[in-house]
């Protein structure tokens, strides 16, 4: 008889619901402190290539599989002027989203070199805070047209005759905030990107377009029942640790007290564009992180050296990478609705990745990445989990939190546990298909000999992966305290020969695309969120 008491009873169904998408696991980069210069871009530098791209961030994104990025910002474009950053003649201007020199070394073709280097799709967000519709629209015309308009001519004297086909644009970044360079408020905000967005298909009607919104119906509905139509996403930003002024990070257990919030913003979103009668339209959390850039206001010596801050290693610890498999969870639960998400940033500051002058550190978080990217599988399955609680403070949240991915063709299941405990075990119960597990199983596993363990330059492995073969007897698995374990089973519900698994399709689809979507979720519904 087993003497452990179960810490969450878990049953999963072996229809899929619907296929998520990969882009959930994006990244975003910004022109902020070391992120794009000393981060990725380093002309020079011994670990760089010919045209300045790190060979190891550019390796280390690779193994990630990142599917998108991300760029200029952030605020960063609310000032941005991307025809100040093209061809052989560029001036230092003034940034005056984050008050330093910018030098326009690493422009639109830089980025877009580096991006087809990484293999990840490229994601360009205008300036709709100082910039123009001319100047928007002028901006797809570089990266998509072909040859024979102004534009166009002008990406081919800066040597790319042929088009980039850049997909995805946002109108905006976080233009309903007061701090942001060309706020507007809600209706003014609306017929800006209505107008933003006509003009922008008129010169790539193929384009995919995101508009920025905080969420508040207030804010939002104005924007939607304008620009709606011509709207693909919305971008939706959070940082749930806010250390702007204050750099005092959370530490675990207020951390964890966090892991509920990424899914109920997800069911509010969904329930605005409902009510909206926007179906068609999916969320893009395209910044997001358990921490928030540190920035004191100013900029003085003091103000800009105080974002080194960010790059404090130990601050970045198993909470960061439990909350981030807890939103990447909600996110794939929702895998209909939330179609693309962009960890800010990639690259220092708050990144999955250090890079320092002599190589990177692969913080708790990029092991996150690397597990969920190559290891899930491609469609969310109705799963259900009875979980006991984790006090957290204030509040109490379910100790064991769980997503359940699925492969149609091969039967091949991939099941993301997580253990929120700072010190205890949690004894948990697999049931698929009605039955209790019965199987060996590859198991990797992300611990740490603390919670509040971290990698840094002097010890970078104290915090990743390790593979187990484990035996599973009546359904019972055991996962370490402050961990995140993706269980596979390769062989355990292969198809019958001849009948396919019922997988759902978008229903919502406005115009045809190679992107994975699928109907509401039924039956996802578990305590363990």
């Amino acid at each position: 008889m087993n003497a452990t008491p179960l810490a969450a009873d878990i049953a999963i169904d072996t229809t899929p619901l619907f296929s998520y998408d990969r882009k959930v696991f994006g990244q975003f980069i910004e022109h902020f402190h070391r992120e794009i210069y000393g981060g990725i871009y380093a002309p020079g530098s011994p670990l760089a290539d010919d045209r300045g791209f790190r060979k190891d961030v550019l390796d280390a994104l690779r193994d990630l599989r990142t599917p998108v990025v991300r760029w200029p910002g952030g605020s960063f474009a609310s000032g941005y002027h991307w025809k100040n950053a093209i061809g052989p003649n560029r001036t230092t201007v003034f940034d005056r989203a984050w008050r330093v020199p910018e030098p326009n070394t690493f422009g639109t073709d830089e980025f877009l070199e580096w991006t087809a280097e990484l293999g990840a799709e490229a994601y360009i967000c205008t300036n709709a805070g100082t910039g123009t519709l001319d100047e928007m629209s002028d901006w797809v015309e570089y990266c998509n047209a072909p040859t024979g308009t102004r534009w166009a001519d002008e990406r081919a004297r800066n040597g790319h005759s042929q088009p980039y086909g850049v997909r995805y644009w946002s109108v905006g970044n976080e233009n309903y905030e007061e701090w942001e360079l060309g706020a507007e408020d809600p209706h003014a905000w609306a017929r800006r990107v209505t107008e933003s967005a006509k003009i922008m298909r008129r010169v790539d009607p193929d384009i995919r377009l995101i508009a920025a919104s905080n969420g508040d119906p207030q804010w939002t509905l104005p924007m939607l029942h304008s620009a709606g139509k011509y709207l693909d996403y919305i971008s939706v930003h959070r940082y749930w640790d806010m250390l702007a002024d204050v750099n005092e990070p959370a530490n675990y257990m207020r951390s964890m007290a966090q892991t509920l919030e990424p899914e109920r913003t997800i069911e509010k979103l969904v329930a605005l564009l409902e009510t909206a009668g926007m179906p068609h339209i999916s969320i893009a959390f395209d910044e997001w992180n358990l921490r928030g850039w540190h920035h004191p206001d100013g900029n003085g010596p003091d103000a800009i050296n105080a974002r080194d801050l960010n790059d404090d290693n130990a601050t970045y610890t198993m909470a960061d990478a439990i909350f981030a498999a807890s939103f990447l969870n909600a996110c794939i639960r929702h895998g209909d609705r939330v179609r693309m998400a962009n960890f800010a940033p990639a690259v220092n500051a708050r990144g999955p990745l250090f890079v320092h002058e002599s190589g990177i550190v692969k913080r708790s978080t990029y092991h996150i990445f690397a597990m969920y990217a190559s290891l899930l599988e491609t469609h969310t399955m109705p799963t259900s989990a009875q979980s006991c609680g984790l006090a957290t403070g204030d509040t109490e949240v379910p100790l064991v939190d769980v997503v359940a991915t699925g492969n149609p063709e091969t039967g091949a299941l991939a099941i993301a546990l997580l253990n929120k405990s700072d010190d205890r075990e949690a004894q948990v119960r697999l049931r698929i298909g009605g039955d209790l597990v019965n199987t060996r199983a590859d198991l990797v596993i992300l611990g740490a000999p603390s919670p509040h363990s971290y990698n840094d330059v002097g010890h970078p492995d104290v915090i990743q992966p390790s593979k187990v073969r484990t035996e599973i007897a009546d359904g019972l698995l055991t996962l370490p305290p402050h961990s995140v374990t993706v269980v596979r089973l390769d062989d355990f519900h292969r198809p019958t020969p001849g009948l396919e698994w019922t997988v759902g399709t978008h229903r919502h689809a406005r115009r045809s695309s190679p992107e994975p979507a699928g109907p509401s979720k039924q039956g996802v519904p578990h305590r363990s969120r």
